[in-house]
């Protein structure tokens, strides 16, 4: 769990008076919200001093020779960019901040969870809260599907549940790594159960980012599809500035169907869509051949978010 965030600035950069101001108030603002905060000169530290500390501190830096040497020790680091370092090169670290003035404390937490393979909290509603998936929930997952019902209009889950830990691994680091959204878990907040999965994606052959969801049977009938999907909706309009939003229902779901204009979608048209792109394994360099891949009857329903 992030407990500190730590400044180290090359002592030519804190000798800027622009520089020196912006780190002191980030370090406040950090200390505002709960976290300990500081700041060091480069040339005081060593980065073997960190490593006793790297299940608990981000470290952000002006040098990208320094930050190296911390990822190359898996210490959790952001670099800064401004106009007083533009000789320095981040390439390979996953977060680089442009205007440490205008950082927020989620953007720490969320690039240090991302470090360490702590899954985002998303939203919350009234009654529910939406996370990343971690491999835990796998198991979840299939008490979720076991019932038929729940794979009569959508795809299921591998059949050998250590193909769907390696998806759902390789889901977590390349979709939620690199997009920032994805399919999440749900959790009842009274009892934290699994209750299903929601979220964005981006499916072969569509340009608009679709909205996927599932409740599990048990769940059904107690509002939580429409209360989930309208919160990820208002999400993906105000923190990822999507404009329109697309869901690809079985045409035959009228249930669905109806949820989906609840929520303000409207039928555009009828189309194809590829249903068993992995087939029964999970192989990360094979997906099903042309002649065993099988379509099934979709609407397609649009919701535009501004």
């Amino acid at each position: 769990m992030l407990r500190k965030v730590f400044f180290i600035i090359s002592r030519n950069n804190l000798n800027r008076h622009e520089v020196l101001k912006s780190t002191e108030e980030a370090c406040t603002y950090i200390r505002e919200c709960g976290y300990d905060s500081s700041y060091e000169s480069i040339e005081a530290v060593t980065v073997s001093e960190f490593v006793p500390q790297k299940g608990s501190i981000l470290i952000v830096t002006d040098r990208a020779d320094f930050a190296k040497l911390l990822r190359d020790a898996n210490i959790p680091v952001v670099g800064i960019s401004g106009t007083f370092n533009k000789d320095q090169d981040f390439e390979g670290l996953k977060y680089v901040f442009a205007d440490i003035d205008d950082v927020e404390m989620d953007s720490y937490v969320k690039a240090y969870q991302r470090y360490v393979g702590e899954p985002w909290e998303v939203l919350e509603t009234k009654r529910l809260r939406v996370r990343e998936t971690t491999l835990k929930d796998v198991d979840d997952f299939y008490d979720l599907y076991k019932d038929p019902e729940m794979t009569r209009y959508m795809e299921g889950l591998f059949e050998n549940p250590e193909d769907e830990k390696r998806y759902q691994k390789d889901y977590i680091e390349k979709v939620y790594g690199l997009m920032g959204f994805g399919i999440w878990t749900v959790i009842r907040k009274d009892d934290e159960k699994v209750i299903g999965r929601a979220g964005f994606s981006v499916r072969n052959g569509f340009d608009d980012i679709e909205l996927g969801f599932l409740i599990g049977k048990d769940y059904q009938r107690q509002g939580y599809a429409y209360e989930v999907c309208s919160a990820i909706l208002e999400y993906g309009k105000n923190m990822l500035l999507f404009d329109k939003v697309q869901a690809l229902v079985k045409a035959e779901n009228h249930v669905s169907i109806h949820l989906c204009e609840k929520l303000g979608f409207e039928t555009e048209d009828t189309v194809d869509v590829e249903e068993n792109i992995y087939g029964k394994e999970y192989k990360i360099d094979k997906n099903v051949s042309v002649s065993q891949a099988h379509f099934g009857k979709y609407v397609r329903m649009v919701k535009f978010l501004w």
